[in-house]
């Protein structure tokens, strides 16, 4: 039970839930745990000793016996029975025992086997468990305390019992009886501590002789405690006691160690989402896989060696029949699934026993030279992709746009129906989900993924049909996987010798900051590492460091506490210029043109649609979301993204979107009425909670009111709220009181949202997206504050993401060109010939464009009423416009 109660306060980055929904974080960390001992210590023979719901003798003994423990938190209750399957899926034996506690078995258990000449180890970090340790001729028992984050583990022994309480495991129940334990309820003598308790056993030898001999104690206080508390005394000794004597035999037939169940092993990892510990489970037989012979007289994976193989089996296909497709990438690309990835191999499955897979001699992409066979069959494939009715089934849409072209009749996309299933989920590759969802464990052989796809589609599907997801797939996120393509490999155009230019002029600053921190620091030192950091900032000049110190008892040098040391010292403020600009030089100014691709001049950033919680598009190498935009520096840097010679950036950006959506979930009228009267919603603010009318307000008016604003929309603390605007606690609380008092509405939808997604364990965006939020029901007060801030922030930012993937959508089929034979094609002088304006970048709220001069009207009145009518809501979408000649430069 003690490891039961480690893993459910432990604190842990991520969530854990089952496909249901029950939190699994207790058995997930109970097995880890459990695997890397038996991995350690590989005994022969162990139990997993669990107390039982009833009273005990203790309970018998004295009544109120941890009568001041509260009740076991529900959403711990609802593990237990999942940690007591783990145990017998594993074949761990399970022990219990009504009318006595974990602790009294364990302790019979131990002493039983150390009379058999084995040795002991009790895995616990309780100190009452300490008074079974011995070393005897026989046999041994010590205590096995597991240790937390990088530490080890310590083996406790006699020697160690008497370094961590100060006495004998003999006398261990002795101190207990004078202490006492406050979370047990066990009295013990009131007005003696831990400290007390131990001199006094060591002066006397038990807790018996300490009472018989109160007169000779000096200290006044010890001896009346001990003349007042006789029978508690005498009473919490026995409570204390571990009952070795408990009715329980050592059975080690019983007891021996077994291997798992796999199979039972496998299903309850699937169920509860441990698709790490599946990587660890052996594989399963082919039987299992479902990818064996169902046409044993036939090979199970045929390659198509020539043209017209190819062509022949792909004429051959049925116009109704699903084809699941996989594209295996070259192995010096498979780190980067994107527009420098290249095709080695494809794979075409019709199902059980039925791929067929063809190797490219020279691994191709549309960029990329092949010789002539592998050129051919690459032109069949891509015509057929097309072009043919087949329906068909892929994983990562995107990906084969991207690197195959556009893919006709596309049907299902596990990646996406993953993404939709497990938004919290960090992977999402096939294996992954394959392992997650149908327990498969793929072998690398050549045609198994794409066989493999058929029965993991069959099985999301049902899924997002169930959980009405089908909508949102259909028109949303399977529809924005081919903008997205051609937004990758339409790229972004950067200008080297710009950047150049940035990172001789960064490496000067860089170099004057450095002159400046050694003068003020009164000498050299590394100012990237760390340690010597702490030791200028701490020791030499004396600073105290605020809060408490990290891992590992370091002291941190860490922007946040950088940010307070520079109150009271030049020093720290210089340190954070100086990392401010080297961050730029490495991470943009140097690191953008290795980037370039040397065929296209541009960069291409990967764009995914599956990597966020919230909806959110991510960009990753490089990442161009984050180009920053508030230092002069950061500006430059955007200055070296330029457009094509000669064309034009245009910029269109949504307008205060999670405040306009704020006021459509709260219905406030007061909100309402500011947007449909298009008044400056942080003068409004102002007004209302400073009490300020907008000619007399002043900037930090202002930028208190967005603050407050903002801080509503990410659940801001008044403590937050208080540091960003330099105010007392109390004076940003009564800001935001005065807020919630003018706008009662969005107080009212924010307590609503809050307490539904704690009813439903969800959240969702207004179009129907999901994102579970367990965490609301969370023992650790920080844990349950983030995931308020998960209920409200995730409708809002949530709906923001799905508004412009859709407006994205509609664009790109605006500027596509007309399709041959369409009337647009037919009849020119019925419609404007198409534009050739490209949007390339998303970057949250902002979408850009690049565009010839002569385009900027159209692309303009193009963009403008698609984003802002994208959808109905009670207040107006509004979107502001700018174009330049660079990123920066934007008017």
């Amino acid at each position: 039970m003690g490891l039961v109660f480690r893993a459910y306060y432990a604190q842990m980055p991520m969530r854990f839930e089952s496909k249901s929904g029950t939190p699994t974080k207790v058995p997930y960390l109970f097995a880890t745990m459990l695997r890397r001992l038996l991995a350690e210590h590989q005994p022969a023979w162990l139990a997993v000793v669990f107390d039982v719901v009833g009273p005990t003798f203790r309970d018998h003994l004295f009544e109120q016996y941890k009568a001041q423990r509260p009740p076991m938190p529900d959403d711990l209750a609802v593990q237990l029975p999942l940690v007591r399957r783990l145990c017998d899926a594993m074949r761990l034996p399970v022990v219990t025992l009504q009318g006595y506690e974990a602790d009294d078995l364990i302790g019979a258990l131990a002493e039983q086997a150390a009379g058999q000449s084995l040795d002991v180890l009790i895995v616990t970090n309780d100190k009452d468990m300490l008074q079974l340790v011995r070393t005897s001729r026989t046999g041994t028992i010590r205590v096995l305390r597991p240790a937390s984050g990088a530490k080890e583990d310590r083996l406790v022994d006699e020697a160690a019992v008497e370094e961590i309480l100060g006495v004998a495991p003999s006398k261990v129940a002795d101190v207990m009886a004078l202490m006492g334990d406050a979370i047990d309820n066990i009295p013990g003598a009131k007005g003696i501590g831990e400290k007390g308790a131990r001199e006094l056993i060591l002066q006397f030898g038990s807790a018996e002789a300490a009472l018989d001999r109160a007169s000779e104690v000096k200290s006044k206080r010890y001896r009346e405690a001990l003349q007042n508390s006789r029978d508690a005394v005498l009473l919490s000794k026995k409570l204390a006691t571990i009952a070795s004597d408990a009715p329980i035999s050592l059975d080690l037939s019983a007891l021996a160690r077994r291997d798992p169940d796999l199979d039972a092993l496998r299903s309850l990892y699937i169920e509860l989402n441990f698709s790490s510990l599946l990587k660890d489970l052996p594989a399963p037989s082919p039987v299992d896989l479902s990818l064996s012979s169902a046409c044993p007289s036939s090979p199970l994976y045929a390659e198509l060696t020539s043209p017209a193989d190819l062509a022949s089996f792909l004429n051959s296909l049925s116009s109704t029949a699903p084809v699941s497709l996989w594209l295996t990438l070259a192995p010096d690309d498979s780190e980067s699934e994107g527009f420098h990835s290249r095709i080695a191999a494809v794979e075409i499955s019709l199902g059980l026993g039925a791929a067929r897979f063809f190797l490219l001699d020279s691994p191709g992409s549309l960029l990329a030279a092949h010789s002539a066979g592998s050129a051919e069959r690459f032109e069949i494939f891509c015509s057929w992709l097309a072009s043919s009715p087949q329906p068909k089934i892929v994983h990562d849409p995107k990906l084969v746009t991207l690197l195959a072209g556009p893919l006709s009749n596309l049907q299902h996309a596990t990646i996406l129906y993953s993404y939709l299933l497990r938004p919290t989920t960090s992977k999402h590759d096939l294996a992954d989900v394959l392992l997650r969802h149908r327990s498969l464990t793929l072998t690398g052989a050549s045609g198994e993924r794409a066989e493999s796809l058929h029965s993991l589609a069959s099985a999301l599907r049902a899924e997002v049909e169930a959980q009405g997801l089908s909508n949102l797939y259909a028109s949303m996120d399977l529809a924005l996987a081919p903008v997205l393509a051609r937004m990758e490999r339409h790229g972004v155009r950067v200008d080297p010798s710009s950047l150049s230019l940035l990172s001789a002029s960064l490496e000067s600053e860089i170099r004057s900051c450095e002159t400046r921190i050694y003068e003020i620091a009164g000498q050299s030192f590394n100012i990237n590492s760390p340690k010597q950091l702490a030791e200028i900032l701490f020791d030499k000049l004396n600073l105290q460091a605020p809060g408490r110190r990290g891992a590992g008892k370091e002291r941190s040098t860490a922007a946040g506490v950088l940010e307070e040391l520079a109150l009271v010292h030049p020093l720290p403020g210089e340190i954070i210029e100086y990392r401010e600009i080297a961050k730029l030089k490495s991470t943009y100014a140097d690191a953008l043109p290795r980037l370039i691709h040397p065929a296209t001049g541009r960069i291409h950033t990967s764009l995914s649609q599956t990597a966020t919680a919230t909806g959110r598009l991510s960009s990753s190498n490089p990442n161009l979301q984050n180009i920053p935009v508030r230092t002069e520096q950061g500006r430059q840097i955007r200055a070296a993204f330029v457009p094509e010679p000669g064309w034009v950036f245009l910029s269109a950006d949504y307008s205060q979107i999670e405040l306009r959506l704020l006021a459509h979930f709260s219905e406030d009228s007061a909100l309402l009425e500011a947007f449909h009267r298009g008044q400056d919603i942080h003068a409004r603010t102002a007004e209302e909670v400073f009490d300020v009318g907008p000619l007399m307000q002043a900037p930090e008016h202002r930028r208190a009111a967005k603050a407050i604003n903002f801080g509503i929309v990410y659940g801001q603390t008044p403590f937050g709220l208080a540091r960003q605007l330099g105010v007392e606690q109390k004076e940003a609380a009564r800001f935001i009181a005065a807020y919630f008092a003018r706008y009662a509405g969005v107080k009212k939808w924010l307590d609503a949202q809050i307490a539904a997604t704690r009813r439903d364990g969800f959240t969702r965006t207004l179009h129907g997206r999901t994102r579970p939020v367990p965490e609301l029901n969370a023992p650790q007060p920080a844990m349950r504050n983030f995931a308020e801030r998960t209920a409200v922030n995730t409708p809002l930012q949530g709906t923001a993401a799905d508004l412009i993937k859709l407006a994205m959508i509609e664009i790109d089929r605006l500027l596509a060109p007309p399709v041959s034979g369409s009337p647009a094609a037919v009849s020119p002088g019925l419609s404007p010939p198409p534009l050739r304006a490209r949007m390339i970048l998303q970057v949250h709220d902002e979408l850009l464009f690049e565009c010839p001069p002569g385009e900027l009207g159209p692309l303009s009145a193009l963009v403008k009423p698609a984003m802002e009518n994208v959808c109905p809501l009670r207040v107006p979408l509004v979107v502001d416009l700018k174009s330049g000649p660079n990123w920066r430069d934007l008017k």
